[in-house]
């Protein structure tokens, strides 16, 4: 039976994502900070309790994570699939000193601990000669918006993380698989402030995301709608872009109602 290994599992496209895997056979090793939604989760989806297991960790930990990932590998076997998937995405102002701190915990949140996740894998699976790592990005990371400075900086060290990996690990036979997310109707979106083109069901992300990772396509948008509108914005000459945000609605910042 193949494993998946996925964290930011207690809700969004975490949870989506163990769903659909779930539907294709596959084992599951599931990693939050609070075990009891995942085990919530698992009883509603009527999830046979042999087929997973739950493990406690803050990703941003780098010792929390590398230990529940070699515990996966005790007690379950090497996983086939690891998707680093947890990751935060708050507001920030540089000119406020606390958000400096707020910058701090995104980035250890989302590339540390992108990183934790798949170490505990990676010489296993190059003696083996096969698995897929799977690093969550965002179509954020293509171009830096006013207040999400960040998330955006972070999500597209996350690109870059992964497309290094990703040669790095060519030789041994392990892929390497950048999946960026547009707008995804998870509580990490439901927040925002700001109108969401071509919002997405999480269900449907997990569905396109899930062809893609046993493709073992090296980088997908999804939907593919936002693909292009990455590219555009990516065109857009600087004073056309900066005009076109100026006065856009920021992220909320921590502690903001």
């Amino acid at each position: 039976m193949a494993l998946v290994f996925i964290t930011g599992a207690s809700s969004g496209i975490g949870q989506a994502l163990a769903l659909r895997f779930y539907q294709a056979g596959f084992d599951l090793a599931l990693v939050a900070r609070r075990s009891d939604i995942v085990q919530a989760w698992a009883q509603a989806h009527s999830i046979a309790p042999a087929r997973y297991r739950v493990y406690m960790a803050d990703v941003s930990d780098t010792d929390s994570i590398v230990k529940v990932g070699v515990q996966c590998i005790a007690d379950q076997g090497l996983a086939d699939v690891v998707i680093a998937n947890a990751g935060i995405s708050i507001g920030m102002d540089s000119g406020v000193r606390a958000d400096i701190d707020v910058m701090q915990a995104v980035l250890a949140t989302n590339n540390i601990g992108l990183a934790a996740t798949f170490h505990p894998f990676i010489q296993a699976m190059t003696q083996r000669g096969s698995g897929t790592l799977v690093g969550i990005g965002s179509v954020a990371a293509i171009r830096g918006i006013p207040g999400h400075g960040a998330y955006c900086a972070s999500k597209a060290a996350v690109i870059a993380y992964c497309e290094s990996l990703r040669g790095e690990m060519r030789p041994s036979g392990v892929k390497v698989v950048t999946i960026c997310p547009g707008y995804i109707d998870t509580p990490l979106t439901q927040q925002n402030r700001y109108s969401m083109p071509f919002l997405m069901q999480p269900q449907t992300f997990a569905d396109q995301a899930f062809r893609s990772i046993t493709r073992g396509d090296s980088y997908r948008v999804i939907p593919w709608q936002m693909a292009w509108v990455a590219k555009l914005l990516r065109l857009l000459p600087n004073s056309l872009f900066d005009k076109a945000f100026a006065g856009r609605p920021r992220k909320k910042r921590s502690g903001e109602d």
